[in-house]
């Protein structure tokens, strides 16, 4: 049997030994894929397995097996490939050699999807800290492979994009590595892109379109040769498969391109999608897929899947220490939000909040927070943000500046020139925390571009979706992201809960005192709050109906004896409370003790709102 080199190092190998055991066997396919997926159920393999976001592609070896956790930013348009072809000498007719012998009756023509992969945007330094601490992969600089690269020209970093898994015969020389020979006539398009001037209006040669600026991380093509119709934008995903980095294409040199016929109905790409397309390699390697799954989070100190016996023994251990994990995150957070413990209840509430279904257009379980009464341009929201970032794996601060409104790009739109879906700050993955900062607003006016923003912004909030713009029309994207808004009086945006801030600490020295709380809470303790957050937001949840009758009937009660204010709403905003009341002690149904502390702080929401109204004069 091979060793674990042979499938890290040189899954190659693997590959092509079943398909020599398998042809003409059609299922051949599905065996690589089993193969793989049971090796990587030992012993934590998967930990052996190199990441891309951990380890610099110069220090990965070319065609070995590698992992990306990644968000999908786009879908390119599927692509046709030589599953199963012949080579043989042009001279000799003998077989095998490195040609490809186009007219072979064995070639099989196959389709594959692209999706572009950009690491998960916002994601957690601690989150990355703990993934490459767990990793036990070796590597060391490639000396077929290094960073000298990025300094090639275009055409020379191009790469020939076939799914090394699918490879059937191996080219002799070359080094030793395994060059894919994929569909001739679309290589020639791609190789024709060096003659093509970059046109003035497409974005930068190195823009890999992130969603979030500042961003840092490969991006990745990922080449999927089955079930990518499980799959959609911005879905979270890891993936495993097999690194292609080599510039195949250098080997076409400027005179072959120069006398290259291409038949026009054949080469439609404009200059601008070619180059998008197929960037260097060297900036954008290939992964070509042996195994995908979505993540159901990316939290390092939680199980990757909860259903398996062994994760439901560590989530039952978790939950049995669940009371005073709960009880000192409330501390911390009361000591964050300057003393304040009615504040910190609802914004733990709000950390576990998540969209657990949606009723026709309206969205079930958002619970967006309006954190009023903040310093007006303080550190203050910038350092409840940083503690935020400590506790949730992925999270964006926005500052709500007339300059970031008028000059950001909110929403993400179609390039048909460079047939790509240009990213905005709104395409973020589900459970992403983003933290809208209003106390950064000063008095100007909004461009178009800033209303047209500010209104995204209000839809993501409102109805968990952001419309896409494809020019003729836009297309709606559902999200899952949990929106906490500071301000300093009650926000413009919508918001399902508005909390006034009272603070029972001023510190002489608001940065000293928040820096204290960070360094002052254990490793241990803060990775338990992590696990506290992410798992209640996995958990189910119901109301059994003797108490679904009983929340009813005290309705129909608090009507009655206030009318006027006492709503629909307030119905609904309570029972939304009282959800994540529940789930926040570890109970997955409601009980009629938390229904009842769900109604005492709501009562004490709303009469420090109705107390800071007539305090101002004026509604918060």
């Amino acid at each position: 049997m091979p060793c674990v080199a042979d499938w890290l190092n040189n899954p190659f190998s693997i590959v092509q030994g079943i398909f020599a055991q398998n042809v003409p066997n059609s299922d051949w396919e599905k065996k690589v894929t089993e193969y793989f997926r049971e090796k990587l159920k030992e012993n934590n393999a998967t930990n052996w397995v190199p990441s891309l976001n951990d380890v610099p592609v110069h220090y990965l070896k070319p065609n070995s097996l590698v992992k990306f956790r990644c968000m999908v930013q786009d879908m390119f348009d599927p692509e046709f490939y030589m599953g199963v072809y012949e080579t043989v000498d042009p001279n000799t007719n003998a077989r095998p050699q490195q040609e490809i012998d186009l007219n072979s009756s064995q070639t099989v023509t196959l389709e594959r999807q692209t999706f572009y992969c950009v690491p998960v945007p916002g994601e957690s330094a601690w989150v990355k800290e703990a993934y490459i601490s767990a990793s036990q992969a070796r590597v060391s600089p490639s000396t077929s492979y290094t960073p000298s690269r990025h300094k090639r020209s275009y055409e020379e970093d191009e790469d020939m994009d076939l799914h090394p898994s699918k490879q059937k015969e191996q080219h002799m020389g070359g080094g030793g590595d395994i060059h894919g020979c994929g569909e001739p006539k679309r290589l020639e398009t791609e190789a024709s892109a060096g003659h093509h001037l970059i046109s003035p209006n497409c974005s930068p040669p190195l823009d890999l379109n992130f969603p979030l600026p500042g961003e840092k991380g490969p991006a990745c093509l990922v080449k999927v040769y089955e079930s990518w119709d499980s799959f959609k934008v911005n879905d979270v995903l890891e993936v495993y498969g097999i690194l292609s980095v080599d510039p195949v294409l250098s080997i076409v040199n400027s005179e072959e391109r120069d006398s290259s016929t291409l038949d026009p109905m054949e080469s439609m790409d404009t200059a601008e999608e070619q180059r998008v397309h197929s960037p260097p390699a060297s900036l954008v390697p290939r992964i070509h897929v042996i195994l995908a799954q979505k993540l159901q989070h990316i939290n390092p100190l939680l199980p990757a899947c909860l259903n398996e016996e062994e994760s439901k023994t560590f989530v039952s251990n978790f939950m049995s220490e669940l009371s005073p994990v709960r009880a000192e995150l409330l501390g911390f957070l009361t000591h964050a939000l300057l003393g304040d413990s009615l504040a910190a209840e609802y914004l733990i509430l709000h950390l576990i909040s998540t969209v657990y279904a949606r009723r026709d257009v309206l969205p079930l379980g958002k619970f967006t927070v309006n954190l009023s009464g903040c310093p007006r341009n303080s550190i203050f929201t910038e350092h409840v943000y940083r503690i935020i970032q400590q506790l949730v794996p992925a999270s964006h601060r926005l500052p709500m500046t007339i300059e970031n409104m008028n000059h950001s790009r909110f929403i993400p739109h179609k390039d048909y020139a460079a047939n790509r879906l240009v990213s905005g700050v709104l395409q973020l993955a589900s459970n992403t925390s983003l933290v809208v900062d209003e106390t950064q607003l000063e008095q100007g006016q909004l461009d178009p571009t800033g209303v047209h923003n500010v209104t995204a912004l209000g839809n993501l909030i409102t109805w968990q979706k952001v419309d896409y713009d494809f020019s003729y029309h836009q297309m709606e994207f559902p999200c899952n992201i949990n929106v906490l808004i500071t301000s300093e009086g009650r926000s413009f945006l919508p918001s399902d809960c508005q909390v006034h801030l009272q603070p029972q600490i001023i510190p002489p020295n608001m940065e000293e005192y928040m820096n204290s709380l960070l360094t002052a809470v254990l490793p241990s303790v803060l990775n338990k709050f992590r696990i506290y957050l992410s798992l209640l937001r996995l958990l189910d949840y119901s109301i059994s109906d003797e108490v679904t009758k009983a929340v009813e009937e005290d309705f129909v009660e608090m009507r009655k004896n206030d009318p006027e204010s006492i709503t629909a709403d307030d119905l609904h905003r309570t029972l939304l409370v009282a959800r994540f009341l529940s789930l926040s002690v570890g109970q997955t149904t409601l009980s009629r003790e938390r229904w009842l502390r769900a109604k005492q702080l709501e009562a004490l929401r709303k009469a420090r709102l109705q107390q800071q109204k007539c305090v101002n004069g004026n509604e918060l």
